[in-house]
C-alpha cells in the first residue's frame, strides 16, 4: 500500500471463516450438493459482486452505531458467507468449510510436508493419506499450490535454509545439510535459480542492503 499516511491510512477488513456456520448454510440452502467436485486454487483472486460488496459496507457501517452489533453483524456475517458460496469461488469457499474434501485432504498433506521437509518426499504415500490416486493427488495438490509436491518441499527447503544463513551466519553447507539436501552441489544450483545467485552472493547482496 504505497498511497496510506498518517492522516489517511489505509483501512482493511478480515473476516474469519467459520466452517461451522458455512456448512450450516450448504446444508440449508442445498448449495454446491449436485456439483461434481473439481480442483480449486489455494488462493484465489476475482471481482466482488455487487451484493457481496453491500453487505460487507453495511458490516463495516456498523461501528457508527455500535449499539446495533450484536443484533445485525451475525445477520451481516451470514449474508456475506452465503454471497461467497454463490459467487465465482464458492466451489472455493465450499471445499474450505466441507470435512473430507479434496481442499482440506490437500491442507492435511501440505501440514505434514510442512513439519518434515527435511525428510525424503514419497509422493504415493502422500496420495494415500489423502485417499486419492497418484494422479488425483498430483492434479488436486497442483491445482492448489501451482507446483508439484516436490516443488512445494523444495521451495521450503531453499527458503529456510535461505533464512538460516541470513539468521545465524552458517555456510551453505551446513545449511543444505540442515534442510535436507545430500549434495552440496545440488543445493548451490537450485537455490541459484530460485534466488537468482549463489549462495554466497545472495547473502552479501541480502546483508548490504
Amino acid at each position: 500500500m504505497v498511497e496510506a499516511t498518517p492522516d489517511q491510512p489505509y483501512l482493511g477488513l478480515k473476516l474469519k471463516l467459520d466452517p461451522v456456520q458455512l456448512c450450516e448454510i450448504i446444508a440449508q440452502t442445498n448449495l454446491g450438493i449436485s456439483q461434481k467436485e473439481s480442483p480449486v486454487k489455494g488462493w484465489c483472486v476475482s471481482d466482488a459482486a455487487p451484493s457481496l460488496i453491500d453487505c460487507v459496507i453495511r458490516l463495516t457501517k456498523l461501528l457508527d452505531t455500535p449499539e446495533d452489533i450484536p443484533f445485525l453483524a451475525p445477520l451481516m456475517i451470514r449474508e456475506i458467507y452465503y454471497r461467497l458460496l454463490t459467487d465465482q469461488q464458492g466451489e472455493a469457499v465450499r471445499q474450505i468449510a466441507t470435512a473430507g474434501s479434496s481442499m482440506q485432504r490437500i491442507a492435511d498433506v501440505i501440514k505434514q510436508i510442512k513439519a518434515d521437509f527435511t525428510s525424503p518426499l514419497r509422493v504415493e504415500e502422500l496420495a494415500e493419506q489423502a485417499n486419492m490416486s497418484a494422479a488425483s493427488f498430483h492434479r488436486h495438490f497442483k491445482a492448489i499450490t501451482l507446483m508439484s509436491p516436490l516443488q512445494y518441499q523444495k521451495q521450503l527447503r531453499l527458503l529456510t535454509a535461505r533464512q538460516m544463513m541470513l539468521a545465524e551466519a552458517i555456510d551453505a553447507t551446513q545449511a543444505a545439510y540442515r534442510v535436507g539436501y545430500e549434495s552440496t552441489s545440488q543445493f548451490s544450483r537450485e537455490y541459484s535459480r530460485m534466488f537468482g545467485a549463489p549462495p554466497i552472493r545472495d547473502m552479501e547482496r541480502l546483508r548490504v542492503s
